[in-house]
């Protein structure tokens, strides 16, 4: 029998977007059925999938509220089948910050919500001033100069490690 999995995302500047493609791309290379949506396009049925990854990005310190809600109203049905969650921010760029354990967001994140996924990632993201609103690039900047992370508006950095999310890739297919 095949497997269906389902991937729901929340992204604010479209690098959780391009993570979660690169894990279809990787799944439907491994004959997995993949569906991918947006959790503000999402109105599917969630018992139609063997597995369900949520990928959510940070911004300001928070995943979005749509992923909370849509966990929260799901979860009887989240705990019946394989899931997997993994969170986008710029704090796992450091290593000792990119593990579920030890990445402060995920910690906290797992606090307010009662689901345990089956399987929990972190990756870093993307640091791309000249792609924020002038408020956004000037707290960012705060909060880099603050992390002692690169300050210069002209820095586009992507800090995800793409072995790591086709190791994941990998992994999701095993659950």
């Amino acid at each position: 029998m095949e497997t269906k999995i389902g991937i729901i995302y929340s992204t604010v500047d479209g690098q959780t977007l391009k993570i979660c493609n690169k894990i279809k791309e990787v799944l439907q290379q491994k004959n997995q059925q993949t569906d991918l949506f947006s959790i503000d396009d999402f109105k599917g049925d969630i018992s139609k999938y063997d597995k369900l990854i949520v990928g959510a990005s940070i911004r300001y310190g928070v995943h979005n509220p749509k992923i909370i809600e849509f966990i929260k109203t799901n979860k009887t049905q989240l705990d019946s089948i394989k899931t997997a969650f993994f969170s986008v921010n710029l704090v796992a760029r450091k290593p000792e910050k990119s593990d579920p354990e030890t990445n402060p967001y995920v910690v906290k994140f797992f606090k307010t919500i009662e689901w345990k996924p089956t399987l929990v990632k972190v990756f870093a993201g993307k640091l791309d001033y000249k792609k924020y609103s002038f408020f956004d690039r000037k707290m960012i900047q705060l909060i880099m100069w603050m992390t002692k992370g690169p300050t210069n508006t002209d820095a586009e950095i992507e800090y995800t490690n793409w072995e790591k999310v086709n190791e994941f890739a990998g992994e999701l297919i095993n659950l």
